[in-house]
């Protein structure tokens, strides 16, 4: 068995069973992955894969355990070079990251300026999707590190961080009713009006609607979009009243539409960087999160790093204050 034959294994994999597929990620030919499967399963006596014809059709039970330990074989190649980088002050390399619009849009673009000024030679990849897109991409260890917030059931098998608070905050062109209204606006008086806001989760219940059925109100929610840009666009055409995240309120919004502070009325909500529980984080990694969250020291993240379970994190990150970020001129002081 040797590693050659376990990265064309997982290259088949993520490739969806297409051999031809994988040989082009690969940078090798269709023949000489075909060879290296037949020799791997004759070595383990059993077969990865069901075939049909000449075609991959499906992993069999046992090469799922084979796949999943592989995985973790060659996790632990990485780690051994990430070491080994580290131990010769190497600062070269990849960081890949998934995360979803509102960070990548409004969070990160401060942060990855000045990582790229630190780090010239280190790549940085950005690949922005949902939260089972994330989920995807880090199951299959194509990214190094997710951001995002909520649907921590997605991600258990990451160390989670948690980085700051933010609450939702209503948005209407300055001429609608609610920006002259004088009391403060409650859940009964939007659901009065059309409401725009972000797409729901496919998994898992949706704190936007329970905030409403627990008062026994049903939202009239008349457009869903992953961008806050795009929300904000349908506002300001009168299209409805927006939810959106209070970080996606820019001040050059101010011109013509109205942010309405909405905390309190729907649940406030974390956001967390998260990195696979056997990865060896280089120098850089470290770094990269010392810059997104300050109040993370560098030995707090190593010591995160290697703890084994999630409730062993928590405990260590119980007396940790959040900062409770806003948008324009919104962020607020740190907390717990």
């Amino acid at each position: 068995m040797t590693l050659k034959q376990l990265k064309y294994l997982i290259g088949i994999v993520d490739s969806g069973l297409n051999i031809t597929s994988a040989a082009e990620r690969l940078f090798t030919s269709q023949p000489g992955i075909s060879k290296q499967l037949k020799q791997l399963e004759a070595e383990l006596g059993m077969q990865i894969f069901t075939r049909k014809g000449k075609s991959l059709a499906a992993i069999t039970p046992a090469g799922r355990e084979v796949i999943d330990r592989a995985r973790k074989v060659l996790r632990e190649v990485e780690n051994i070079r990430s070491l080994a980088s580290d131990l010769t002050d190497e600062q070269e390399g990849t960081l890949s990251i998934a995360t979803t619009h509102t960070q990548a849009r409004y969070v990160l673009p401060d942060v990855i300026r000045e990582f790229n000024e630190r780090y010239p030679k280190v790549d940085l990849e950005l690949h922005q999707g949902t939260s089972e897109q994330i989920a995807e991409l880090v199951s299959t260890h194509k990214v190094d590190f997710a951001i995002a917030t909520g649907s921590n059931k997605l991600f258990s098998n990451l160390t989670l961080l948690p980085i700051y608070h933010w609450n939702r905050i209503t948005l209407v062109p300055n001429d609608h009713p609610l920006a002259r209204e004088t009391k403060p606006v409650d859940l009964k008086m939007l659901s009065a009006y059309p409401l725009v806001t972000y797409v729901f989760s496919l998994t898992g219940e949706s704190s936007f609607k329970k905030a409403f059925q627990n008062e026994g109100l049903e939202p009239r929610v008349v457009f869903t979009a992953r961008d806050a840009d795009i929300i904000k666009t349908y506002v300001r055409m009168g299209m409805g009243v927006g939810v959106i995240a209070s970080m996606a309120y820019e001040c050059q919004d101010q011109d013509d539409l109205k942010a309405i502070d909405a905390k309190g009325l729907f649940p406030q909500v974390t956001t967390w960087l998260g990195f696979p529980k056997d990865m060896v984080l280089r120098s850089y990694m470290v770094d990269f999160i010392h810059l997104f969250a300050p109040h993370y020291t560098p030995r707090l993240i190593t010591d995160a790093a290697s703890l084994e379970t999630q409730e062993e994190v928590d405990e260590l990150l119980s007396d940790l204050r959040l900062p409770i970020r806003g948008g324009c001129d919104q962020d607020e002081v740190a907390t717990v």
